[in-house]
């Protein structure tokens, strides 16, 4: 690539590209653009990513949410659960609260339980909400269907080269593309350095409501079966299930997750064949439905977020695990802290990422130790199936975790 190609010199809006339109990626963009930079988000799927599960706003990230203008709009998709229950394999109730549930916590708290498909519709479109009252950005540029190939960094900026055959230069890169980061393994190395699994995956599809349930999850109890266990939940507007199965193994990594969808369901279907209740039903639905997602519950640990020109955002950075319920929070909070960092420092990444690192270190410390008390499995699964809410040792762990004093910037 030519030098031809780089930005002109003399003032002008410095250009960065963000890897990944999850939660981090798209709130990091719609930050950027209303600060005045030239965003470009690529994201490998053809369009924003359906599935998942369920993710909850807490804490500062709520504030995050109401400074950009959201906070009704994701009030009013909450999942609005009204409690949980638990049944046997015969599907007879055992257990019935209505003062929590398993994903969401508190039923009367002030947090907000949304999916997290429809989290990440709701930044994108403020994203495409440019030119409006508050905005001073060009606009963010979505570019699915592609990814970063290589990236090659220089004096002046970033050299990136993607898979569809294109090439372009950026100021900054910033990759926020989750667990698996394509954009750290190229930069820092690969993913075995940093990946720390807790022997647990995790897998969510949707399926039709045939229960009739509102506004309401259930547990299948595991009995003596540690190593399994199944969770409904309604979801939009009572007119869907969310189906979660999770297994806990010390199988190798690499047998238990493999790169192929088709395999991965494989694998939940024959894990869970033994199961009863409405789980055969589940998995019959699991071979037809294209929300679907599987991975493995881990936490991502680095030294350092940056090197040069490129910075990591969320999970890509710091994963704090499905089990912390933290993660979503911490990515909105962390993309409000770059973005203004960038903003504050006029987009001098050499003053920004050390800037924003200082920050945030603690905070994410704070909410990665959660999974120290979420993360026992035997411990875990005692607590949903006697309907235990959070004892008080946990309670302030997550008070430690929600403690940041968000600047204004």
């Amino acid at each position: 690539m030519s030098n031809s190609t780089w930005p002109g010199s003399g003032p002008r809006t410095t250009s960065v590209l963000v890897s990944g339109a999850g939660i981090a990626g798209t709130a990091l963009a719609y930050w950027l653009n209303r600060y005045g930079f030239r965003v470009t988000v690529v994201e490998r799927a053809p369009s924003l990513r359906g599935g998942g599960q369920a993710v909850d706003v807490r804490g500062t990230a709520l504030t995050v949410i109401e400074r950009m203008g959201l906070l009704e709009e994701i009030r009013a998709r909450r999942t609005g659960l009204r409690g949980m229950s638990v049944v046997d394999a015969d599907g007879r109730e055992l257990r019935r609260t209505t003062e929590w549930t398993a994903t969401g916590g508190p039923v009367d708290g002030p947090d907000v339980e949304i999916l997290r498909d429809e989290l990440a519709g709701l930044i994108a479109s403020a994203d495409a909400g440019v030119g409006g009252a508050g905005t001073a950005g060009p606009g963010v540029e979505y570019r699915f269907g592609d990814s970063i190939d290589t990236l090659v960094q220089h004096r002046e900026g970033v050299e990136v080269r993607f898979r569809g055959g294109t090439e372009q230069a950026f100021d900054l890169v910033v990759g926020a593309d989750g667990l698996h980061s394509n954009t750290r393994r190229l930069v820092f190395g690969p993913e075995a350095d940093y990946l720390h699994p807790i022997g647990t995956y995790l897998a969510g599809w949707s399926v039709p409501n045939h229960l009739g349930l509102d506004r309401w999850e259930v547990v299948h109890r595991l009995g003596d079966d540690q190593n399994w266990f199944c969770m409904a939940m309604t979801v939009r507007d009572n007119s869907e299930l969310r189906v979660f199965v999770g297994l806990d193994t010390e199988e190798p990594l690499d047998r238990m997750l493999p790169r192929d969808p088709a395999r991965q369901r494989r694998l939940v279907a024959e894990r869970s064949a033994h199961a009863r209740w409405e789980v055969p039903r589940f998995l019959r639905a699991l071979e037809e439905t294209d929300a679907f997602h599987y991975d493995v519950v881990a936490q991502i640990r680095m030294e350092r977020w940056s090197k040069d020109r490129v910075v990591l955002l969320g999970d890509a950075g710091y994963c704090c695990s499905p089990f912390t319920g933290q993660g979503t929070s911490v990515a909105l909070t962390a993309a409000y802290v770059l973005a203004g960092e960038l903003h504050a420092a006029d987009g001098d990444h050499r003053a920004a990422y050390p800037a924003y690192e200082r920050r945030l270190r603690d905070h994410v410390a704070a909410n990665q130790a959660i999974l120290e008390l979420t993360g026992d499995r035997r411990a875990r699964v005692d607590s949903i199936a006697n309907l235990e809410g959070p004892g008080p040792e946990l309670e302030a762990a997550f008070r430690a975790a929600l403690d940041f004093d968000l600047p204004a910037y």
